[in-house]
């Protein structure tokens, strides 16, 4: 008899990990690493959505869709170009939509623009504090005649802000809604979008324009070495494991003193009960 075979049955079974918790590991190791992947391809993205919209903002102003390709303007193909549009602007439909800004807390002054074709682009002509959100304190900056603006096209922003839906009936906006501003001032055949307006399109006195901030969270890396790191240490676990395991299953076991054929005596009422060395 060897002297491993005397080690409790239960001993080895036990220090092996149960088969569902190994496949609950693996299962777990698999989608962490398809996390830190998919947050690689979406890094990957993102510059490319950046690098974009940076040659969309610096680009020179060409003049805005025409109308028949409205229905098709999209986030995605056309928001932050840097676009141009004529008309004379509509002072007494203005409209005011909270906004905080670099320069404080306050409103942005939404203009609607009649163009010659008669169709009608809304402006966002740029911030006001509070104590100028009435237009009788800006009416020298509200030019009458025909304009040139130039900004950055803005898809509309419905329903609201955030927690906070906008009130037409009394007047209350917190988001960019064209299609509810335009409807709360009755106008007709506007564009699905408008136009954040440039500093310099601005007159002296006026809201102030070019404060469109274009910044897009890039925190990707991050988010992939964590998802990799947690995968590397689950796999690091599991090696242990697995590897604890086998050592000990394979241990070097020590042959009683007298080296391996010393002849052995039995003792005991019970023949092979006890094994010792003669």
């Amino acid at each position: 008899m060897r002297p491993e075979d005397s080690e409790p049955r239960g001993h080895a079974g036990a220090a092996r990990p149960h088969l569902w918790l190994t496949a609950l590991s693996l299962a777990t190791f698999v989608a962490l690493m398809a996390l830190g992947i998919w947050q690689v391809e979406r890094r990957a993205w993102k510059l490319a959505l950046i690098d974009r919209v940076e040659q969309r903002v610096h680009a020179p102003a060409r003049p805005i869709p025409a109308p028949a390709s409205w229905a098709t303007v999209s986030a995605a193909n056309d928001e932050y170009r840097h676009v141009s549009v004529s008309g004379r602007f509509l002072h007494d439909r203005e409209t005011l939509v909270q906004a905080v800004t670099e320069e404080g807390p306050g409103y942005w002054v939404l203009t609607p623009l009649r163009r010659n074709d008669g169709t009608t682009v809304l402006i966002n002509r740029g911030f006001v504090p509070s104590e100028r959100r009435d237009a009788s304190t800006r009416q020298n900056a509200n030019p009458d005649g025909q304009v040139e603006i130039s900004g950055l096209l803005r898809i509309t922003e419905p329903k609201g802000g955030f927690l906070r839906d906008n009130v037409p009936q009394h007047n209350r906006w917190y988001s960019r809604d064209v299609a509810a501003i335009a409807a709360a001032r009755d106008l007709q055949n506007v564009a699905p979008f408008f136009v954040d307006a440039d500093a310099g399109s601005q007159s002296a006195g006026g809201p102030i324009g070019g404060l469109t901030v274009v910044r897009f969270p890039n925190n990707h890396l991050i988010y992939a070495l964590t998802w990799f790191a947690l995968a590397f240490m689950l796999a690091g676990k599991l090696l242990v494991t697995f590897g604890g395991g086998l050592f000990r299953r394979k241990r070097f076991v020590h042959e009683p003193a007298g080296g391996s054929d010393a002849p052995v005596r039995m003792t005991g009422s019970d023949a092979g009960t006890i094994v010792e060395p003669t």
